[in-house]
């Protein structure tokens, strides 16, 4: 894929789609839970170009639910084929979403820009994705399966265990939930980059 890509880039939650109503998105990647509606914010759009995944923020099997999967992760390369195709012919405003605009959707964001600027280093893709979501807490079983098709050779897993020591190192309090929320293996990650 090459390096184009739409010029302006927003990562929300739910609660913050009805903001981007009159922000000119012309494509939006929706990441919800499965069975969830359909958001009822997007009836106040312009006409836009739309993809919707469904799967839950987990990293770890668990009873009842739908974990990220390769199929996933596949589809979401595919939508950024398309946003390339369609960046070529003119400007664009990529939104994505999930529930909170924390995980799913900085992961999303972050495997898109990914894609779209293969030569670009690990890192400053996670600094280029704090700028866009400062919160942004990527699920970890979508960079792996995401760093494995771009055959990366572990250089994005690793840059998103930085990532998370530094949101750690700004965030202490965030490793309590993380962990109650099934999330122990993306903060123990975060605090070993911590301790090397």
């Amino acid at each position: 894929m090459n390096s184009v890509f739409v010029s302006l880039l927003t990562i929300c939650g739910l609660d913050e789609l009805a903001s981007h109503s009159t922000q000119g998105v012309t494509h939006v990647l929706s990441i919800l839970d499965p069975d969830w509606p359909e958001p009822v914010a997007f009836r106040a759009y312009d006409p836009h170009h739309r993809t919707t995944l469904q799967f839950h923020d987990v990293i770890e099997p668990a009873p009842g639910l739908i974990l990220p999967d390769v199929h996933h992760v596949e589809a979401i390369f595919s939508f950024g084929y398309s946003l390339a195709r369609d960046a070529a012919r003119g400007e664009g405003h990529l939104l994505v979403h999930c529930h909170m605009g924390i995980s799913r959707s900085t992961a999303a964001m972050l495997m898109l820009l990914a894609q779209a600027h293969p030569q670009e280093d690990a890192d400053r893709l996670f600094e280029r994705l704090r700028e866009i979501r400062p919160q942004a807490w990527p699920n970890l079983r979508m960079i792996e399966f995401a760093d494995d098709l771009l055959g990366l050779d572990g250089h994005l897993t690793a840059a998103l265990g930085r990532h998370y020591a530094r949101q750690l190192a700004a965030r202490p309090d965030l490793a309590g939930p993380m962990r109650r929320a099934g999330r122990g293996r993306e903060v123990d990650m975060g605090l070993g980059m911590a301790r090397s």
